[in-house]
């Protein structure tokens, strides 16, 4: 997939994020699931302050701030991005990033505003990338050493794996777990 396709289908994914937002009720936005896990509000917070942080790794790595690199992907690294998808089974962040990015709570006010933000932020970032030399790489925890084109992927896989979270936590509210 070019960048500019992968560009297309982030602002899709979003799109749907944006959407999906006003069809939550405001009274379970910030509400633990009777299944448990994490809220409709943890799960906007996680995927665009990921998004965000994915942004920003992309960039460092078109504009050659970060140092360049022959090592690559990790084993899971290369299923997730030769795949587009993440492995069947659920995996928890590393403790350090998850301590490093703690989510949230957030209000459907602010996710209606880090949506925008990343929207501006992936478009910026995708210019930057058709023009990059694909030399940069920037370790990403479990996926190894990625470059631009690689950090914009895994926004898109990132991004559509937690709309299946969504469709969780929906459930787990009509009381189908």
């Amino acid at each position: 997939m070019t960048t500019e396709a992968e560009y297309k289908a982030i602002e899709a994914t979003l799109d749907i994020y944006r959407s999906r937002l006003d069809t939550i009720p405001d009274e379970q936005f910030d509400v633990t699931p009777p299944a448990g896990g994490w809220s409709y509000a943890e799960v906007y917070s996680h995927i665009l302050q990921a998004n965000l942080g994915s942004s920003i790794a992309a960039e460092k790595c078109t504009l050659s701030t970060c140092k360049p690199g022959s090592k690559g992907r990790s084993v899971v690294g290369f299923f997730v991005l030769t795949f587009n998808r993440f492995p069947p089974f659920r995996v928890k962040a590393p403790k350090t990033l998850a301590a490093a990015n703690p989510v949230k709570k957030i209000s459907k006010e602010d996710a209606r505003n880090l949506i925008v933000k990343c929207r501006r932020r992936i478009g910026e970032v995708a210019a930057l990338i058709a023009k990059s030399n694909h030399n940069g790489r920037i370790k990403h925890p479990r996926l190894g050493m990625l470059n631009a084109d690689q950090w914009f992927r895994f926004i898109l896989i990132h991004s559509r794996h937690h709309l299946k979270q969504l469709n969780r936590i929906e459930k787990s509210f009509r009381g189908n777990n």
